[in-house]
């Protein structure tokens, strides 16, 4: 059997991706709430993510020129990983208030997000980041790839979602950027 190195990288890219897919989901959560859910993706799933974050830098303008360029990025990487969790609230009423409200019911009703969701995010990405590390594949966190994410419905009832490009190659695209 013979193995050519492009095919390798992609095989082991995707086994990293399901090994980064296990950290996020083993990451310690707030409260002992896990609602944080994975997704991998690759060929024509992958472009359609890239198609719709250039859709959005185009409606953002000037602004939104970030998200053109992370979708060059998305467009060079192999696999993306996008990691999604939903901002439910802990129930811890007006012991908490770190969110700024009195109480998780004020949260709710004004659509906001409850710092643990977007703390236990935060970890999430810290542990995938983590395993994407020690398996040698060069990545980066895009906020642009999780929201047109988000806008495609890839994660369904997540309302915030990252993605994570997973590139194998002799230079890093998410970095030496330009």
């Amino acid at each position: 059997m013979r193995i050519e190195s492009r095919e390798a990288e992609f095989e082991a890219l995707l086994e990293l991706a399901k090994s980064i897919c296990v950290a996020a989901r083993t990451a310690p959560k707030a409260c002992g709430v896990d609602n944080t859910d994975t997704v991998i993706l690759t060929g024509d799933e992958k472009a359609e993510l890239s198609t719709m974050q250039r859709q959005i830098g185009q409606e953002l303008g000037e602004r939104g020129k970030f998200f053109c360029r992370d979708a060059d990025n998305v467009d060079k990487a192999q696999v993306v990983v996008l990691f999604g969790i939903t901002r439910k609230t802990r129930g811890l009423g007006e012991l908490c208030q770190t969110c700024g409200f009195m109480n998780c019911k004020e949260n709710e009703a004004a659509g906001a997000t409850c710092v643990f969701a977007s703390m236990d995010l935060g970890i999430a990405l810290g542990s995938a980041a983590s395993v994407a590390a020690n398996g040698r594949a060069d990545n980066r966190i895009f906020f642009s790839a999780g929201k047109a994410a988000e806008r495609l419905g890839l994660l369904g009832k997540h309302s915030l979602v990252m993605g994570m490009p997973l590139y194998a190659g002799g230079k890093n695209p998410f970095f030496d950027r330009g």
